[in-house]
Order: structure tokens, then sequence, then C-alpha cells
């Protein structure tokens, strides 16, 4: 029986060098889906989205393999980070932080498995943001990412020269939402050994 792991399945899109910029084709795909605002050390409001999101994930996992004989892995934590005014990000003023955080499926996954493994879910365990959590495919074409290895707060330097230097270089500019997907269980994990993919959507720049 085969198991489906994205991370080994779709490396160049779930492994990258931290030494140089790529530039990548990242195709339609659905993900489990939740929005949300704040600081995400420090808010209950994230804690309760990151839950949500993982129980509904293994909720899926679950009914895929009982229905489909169809068994996977549970994909990385995912997240896009926008804010009103892009200088929250500069002043690291976390409050003004939005978010969307989500977790990939496998394309056999229906909307009406979701639901069905929402209900399972809920059954076993109270989540009080899991009525949030949205099935929903996502397209973000061209991008240009590169790891990042050590704690959250030290990715400045590197977007900034994703920013300043790669993209301009390349005849590029933003086309979406700067997006993260964690490789690391911040649980478990030292930060200075945390390893994110650091994405950003691009376009070409007008003439």
């Amino acid at each position: 029986m085969h198991h489906h792991d994205i991370k080994k399945e779709r490396r160049d899109l779930h492994s990258a060098r931290s030494d140089r910029f790529a530039i990548v084709d990242v195709p339609r795909m659905a993900f489990l889906m939740a929005d949300g605002r704040g600081d995400p050390n420090t808010s209950a409001d994230y804690r309760a989205v990151v839950e949500a999101l993982y129980t509904t994930a293994y909720a899926v996992r679950a009914l895929a393999k009982k229905e489909l004989g169809r068994p996977h892995t549970v994909g990385p934590l995912e997240g896009l980070w926008y804010a009103d005014d892009l200088g929250a990000f500069t002043t690291r003023d976390r409050d003004a932080w939005k978010w969307t955080l989500m977790i990939v499926q496998p394309e056999w996954i229906t909307p009406a498995m979701v639901e069905e493994a929402r209900g399972n879910a809920a059954a076993k365990k109270d989540l009080p943001a899991g009525d949030r959590v949205r099935f929903e495919e996502f397209a973000e074409g061209r991008c240009v990412q590169i790891l990042h290895i050590g704690p959250y707060d030290e990715e400045g330097p590197v977007i900034a020269r994703m920013h300043e230097e790669f993209m301009p270089a390349e005849g590029l500019v933003p086309g979406g939402h700067h997006h993260e997907i964690y490789l690391s269980d911040a649980r478990r994990t030292d930060p200075a050994r945390l390893r994110t993919i650091l994405r950003q959507p691009v376009a070409p720049a007008p003439d």
C-alpha cells in the first residue's frame, strides 16, 4: 500500500537550501485553512486554531485510510502572513499581524470527507476554533523561496535580502502574502535548529 507523504513527493516545494534563493512554480492544491489575528507567541486564538487544524487533519487522515485505503502523512503547518499596515512586520507589532494557517491535503480528499472528519473530531474533543476550519483550494504560481534555519524572530534579514536584492535582480515584485512552511515542531526543537521555508509569491516587475 502506497503511503503518501507530500514532503517526499514534492521535495521541490517542501525542501530548500539556506544559502541561495530558488524560483519555484507552485500548483493549485487543497488545504485545511483557518484565519486569525494576533501575536503567535502569546495568542490563545493562535493556539486554538493550530489545535483545530491538526485535530481535523488527523481525523481526515483516519477517514481516508478507513474508507479509501489510502494512508498519508499529515503535512506540515503553513502560514500566510499579512497586515493592514505592512510596517507592523518591520516594527514587530505582532498584535496587528493577520494570518491564515493551513495544512495541505492529498488530491483525493473531498469536501464531504472533510465535513465528516470535522464532525468526528468535534465528537472526540472540544475545539473552540473547530468551526473556523475550512477546506479550500489555493494557488500561488511562481514564487521565490529559501530555507531559514534558526529562530522565527531572526527571519527579518533573510526576508529583506529576498525583497531588496534577489527579487529586483530577477525583475520580480511581490504578488501575494508572505508564506512560511514549518518543517520543525517548535515545541520539541531548539530555536537555533528550527527549519522554516520562507516563500514569496511573485509577479514580473512592471516596465
